[in-house]
């Protein structure tokens, strides 16, 4: 196996942590061949954390969000975050029969099959201003869903966070036409 090569930065490091330094490579998991990006050395480390944070609310400055939807379950991490930090509220999408209210869903295709991801249909009102926030951007099947999701209360999508993006595995077409910032590259 070699040795994964470092990650690009979307923006310029300046005098700026250098948050790929806080992800761990997990070689072969959950299934051999897999190069997992772990992002949690980085929550763990509160000025990591800060940082991530900060840069991710910077980016959402400007956009007039009202709210900040995230998804199941590392989006809701930084997600709560970012909206406190942009005073919007926040919207979380879910897998099927989590949500105890009416919902609209979104399938996405995965490897073998699809998924679906739920939200409540009060969770975004018409003409709102959503920032979709997600850990990583791989093939961007989730992202899509999402985007979907926020699109069929009628928001209006302003843009598309992650902390990480796989950029071999092409996940930005799939959101194709939508501002999408990622921390990370790799």
């Amino acid at each position: 196996m070699t040795e994964p090569k470092e990650p690009a930065m979307t923006e310029p490091l300046s005098e700026r942590l250098d948050l790929a330094s806080k992800i761990r490579a997990i070689p072969d998991f959950p299934k051999e061949g897999i190069l997992f990006r772990d992002i949690m050395p980085m929550l763990q480390d509160p000025v990591a954390l800060r940082e991530a944070v900060d840069r991710l609310v910077e980016y959402g400055t400007g956009k007039h969000v009202d709210v900040v939807l995230g998804a199941e379950a590392r989006g809701f991490i930084l997600g709560a975050a970012m909206a406190y930090g942009l005073g919007a509220g926040f919207a979380c999408a879910r897998k099927p029969g989590k949500l105890p209210w009416n919902t609209v869903h979104a399938e996405y295709a995965l490897e073998y099959g699809t998924d679906r991801l739920e939200l409540h249909e009060d969770a975004i009102k018409p003409g709102q201003n959503v920032l979709i926030h997600d850990d990583l951007l791989a093939t961007g099947g989730t992202a899509r869903a999402k985007v979907e999701l926020a699109e069929k209360l009628g928001g209006k999508v302003v843009g598309v966070a992650f902390i990480i993006e796989l950029a071999a595995l092409n996940g930005r077409s799939q959101i194709e036409g939508y501002d999408v910032f990622s921390l990370i590259t790799y």
